[in-house]
């Protein structure tokens, strides 16, 4: 509650929304990084692991509402009485988000399952060559970089960052045809 009272009311909201989004599958998750940089550029002071502990706390409420059919109403006493000290303009936030985009939450059971693996958001990668080291003075080494954005069960957005050498890459390559042939199949 005293992380949230230090967040202002439209990044609140936002979280909420993104939450809301992510939890009916239109985006991935909720870029926490971005939004906390953004905060932090307001001139909040909170970190990225706090404001991912609200996201996965506003997730929680959010599915269990939903699971449990409660209205905009009954949400916002369940609130106000389980947690007396949740700042006010939260709880506005909560109910306004709630009562426009609640409803539409699915919880199917695919849903779920799918849910609780992370899902592949995104995947950059460039081609780099080492041309010297500190203990070898001509590498002319070929390397690739690859950046996967991956959204944990959670939602939570994060890049995971690998290096290959080409033979590697060619695997690597080659594995993603595999793959691709196999799609076409189905």
């Amino acid at each position: 509650a005293d992380k949230i009272r230090l967040i202002p009311q439209d990044f609140f909201a936002e979280l909420c929304e993104q939450t809301i989004q992510h939890l009916n599958q239109k985006i991935p998750g909720v870029n926490t990084a971005e939004l906390c940089q953004r905060i932090q550029t307001a001139g909040v002071d909170i970190n990225i692991g706090d404001l991912a502990k609200i996201a996965n706390t506003l997730s929680f409420l959010f599915s269990t509402a939903a699971r449990n059919n409660i209205s905009t109403e009954e949400l916002v006493t369940a609130l106000g009485s389980g947690v007396s000290t949740l700042p006010k303009h939260a709880v506005q936030v909560i109910r306004h988000v709630w009562n426009e985009q609640g409803k539409a939450i699915a919880v199917s059971e695919d849903a779920t399952n799918m849910a609780t693996v992370g899902q592949f958001v995104d995947m950059k990668w460039k081609l780099g060559v080492a041309m010297s080291s500190d203990s070898c003075r001509s590498l002319k080494y070929p390397y690739v970089t690859v950046t996967l954005t991956v959204a944990d069960p959670s939602g939570q957005i994060t890049d995971k960052s690998f290096e290959m050498t080409i033979p590697q890459f060619k695997n690597f390559f080659r594995q993603f045809k595999e793959m691709a042939s196999v799609l076409e199949t189905v």
